[in-house]
């Protein structure tokens, strides 16, 4: 029953611009994925950036289920399975980013360019759809919850990732 499980992971890639950049990170994300991503907008005018607010921004792409292990486990072959432990969130879930799309198997094309996305995986124990569903809504309780440390031990049992403990800039 305390067993931990995916819930979700999101695919996003963030351009930053509208227009023909987003339209083929959009392509990316649905020939890596077979599905329609969704577009983010931005939440205010930013001028040095030449964003303008509620202007298309980036896309992003929802999985579940055995595809969403899948791509998991591809995103995580491209980090060589490390991860360091800023990457863990104390609400359990993770996420990392990868530089070059190429890297998961999909096929170079000059035309589309090379992007990179982040990848956020959302974990879950079984009963956690007492906080989501619509009729008598309940709190998960605090033995149930994840906590950072289970999903890094999570983590390492399941694809025998490795941890590290430094900084980003080292």
């Amino acid at each position: 029953m305390r067993e931990i499980r995916v819930s979700k992971l999101v695919l996003n890639i963030c351009v930053g611009e509208s227009g023909d950049r987003l339209q083929k990170a959009a392509k990316v994300l649905e020939q890596l994925t077979g599905q329609q991503p969704v577009f983010g907008k931005a939440r205010f005018t930013v001028r040095t950036f030449a964003i303008r607010r509620n202007e298309k921004i980036s896309c992003s792409v929802t999985i579940r289920g055995e595809k969403a292990m899948q791509l998991l486990d591809a995103g995580l072959k491209v980090k060589e399975y490390e991860l360091i432990r800023r990457n863990f969130s104390d609400s359990g879930n993770f996420g990392f980013g990868i530089n070059e799309h190429i890297d998961l198997g999909i096929k170079y094309d000059p035309s589309t360019g090379i992007y990179g996305m982040d990848f956020y995986v959302v974990l879950e124990r079984p009963g956690f759809r007492v906080a989501r569903r619509r009729a008598p809504r309940a709190r998960v309780g605090v033995q149930h919850r994840i906590s950072k440390e289970d999903a890094i031990k999570w983590f390492q049992t399941k694809f025998e990732g490795v941890v590290l403990n430094k900084a980003y800039g080292t």
